[in-house]
């Protein structure tokens, strides 16, 4: 069962990416505060979870979370800066976008680039333990996928539409045999 807060605050935000480990795309990011009382049937951390299921909680999350924003970072700023700081330049951006300023992150992983003036702790798995941060996987992945879906419509042959730019073999047998479109991440190991 998921926990409603580590700290007790009511403006406590959950923190998490997704696309982290794709060879194209954007990384996208999510910070969700949620009202104490959000207790859904099925959510979890995004990838234990149907892409159905995953859709109808993100429905519920966008109604009822108290605030949430989804922010990107795009393949040029991966390239110049590094996955992992573009992941946390992501997440910045969300909780910029956020309508109420946060109490207190909560971010899944084990590390991250404090955000000015905002407390935080760091949890491995943390979107398997607190709901703020399942909502924000969730989040995160979705609107990721949306994007992925809508790239796919132009570059169809890299299967975008079903592996959202992860490395399976079919993406990569692609990549051999077009080479690399202007949404690969340059800097990863590609083949």
């Amino acid at each position: 069962m998921l926990l409603a807060s580590h700290t007790g605050l009511p403006l406590e935000a959950g923190l998490d990416e997704a696309g982290r480990g794709c060879l194209a795309g954007p990384v996208f990011a999510a910070a969700v505060i949620l009202p104490p009382d959000f207790a859904p049937a099925y959510l979890n951390d995004s990838k234990l979870m149907t892409a159905k299921r995953r859709e109808v909680i993100r429905k519920e999350i966008c109604r009822e979370a108290v605030a949430w924003a989804v922010a990107e970072a795009n393949t040029d700023e991966i390239a110049s800066i590094n996955i992992a700081q573009a992941s946390y330049l992501a997440m910045h951006r969300a909780v910029d976008q956020l309508r109420q300023r946060p109490e207190h992150l909560i971010v899944d992983g084990n590390r991250f680039r404090a955000y000015p003036s905002i407390e935080h702790t760091c949890f491995v798995k943390g979107d398997g333990r607190y709901r703020s941060i399942a909502a924000a996987s969730v989040l995160a992945k979705t609107f990721r996928d949306d994007r992925m879906q809508a790239l796919a419509l132009e570059y169809p042959m890299y299967g975008w539409e079903q592996n959202a730019g992860y490395p399976t073999e079919k993406h990569r047998a692609a990549i051999r045999e077009y080479g690399p479109s202007e949404h690969h991440r340059m800097g990863f190991r590609l083949l």
